[in-house]
């Protein structure tokens, strides 16, 4: 029996890269991967020029829900990908830790959100293909 992955995706409001992220992965990898996402300091609700932008890719976030990070949400998780929330993210050994630098979409139209969001998807892409193909040594 293989392990399905937990990759858990984490910015500070939870509001827009990690939702982006999150629900890339979701759409493309299916079953094959389990998806988390949490924010440090939630917002209310998720950033709608996000949804706007994930509506133009067909992909629906609209209905998710900023969460709170917690310990027990990166210990479930086999990959960590913060965004730019720095030392607010528990490490724990033997998990896999990523940092993707990426601009925040705060306050930002849709014209400034689309390539946060094409370079959301192309890291996705490449995530999933390590995950789902094994990686290759390092």
């Amino acid at each position: 029996m293989s392990h399905t992955p937990t990759v858990l995706f984490v910015c500070v409001h939870n509001a827009g890269r990690s939702q982006m992220a999150a629900g890339f992965l979701r759409e493309l990898g299916g079953d094959r991967v389990e998806v988390l996402s949490a924010g440090s300091a939630p917002k209310d609700e998720i950033n709608p020029v996000a949804v706007a932008a994930m509506a133009e890719e067909g992909i629906d976030i609209a209905g998710e829900q900023p969460k709170v990070l917690t310990v027990d949400t990166v210990r479930e998780s086999d990959v960590v990908i913060t965004m730019g929330c720095g030392d607010a993210c528990p490490i724990f050994p033997g998990k896999r830790y990523e940092d993707w630098q990426l601009d925040d979409p705060a306050g930002q139209g849709i014209e400034a959100v689309r390539p946060i969001r094409d370079e959301i998807r192309a890291r996705v892409e490449g995530l999933l293909a390590e995950l789902v193909n094994g990686r290759a040594a390092s």
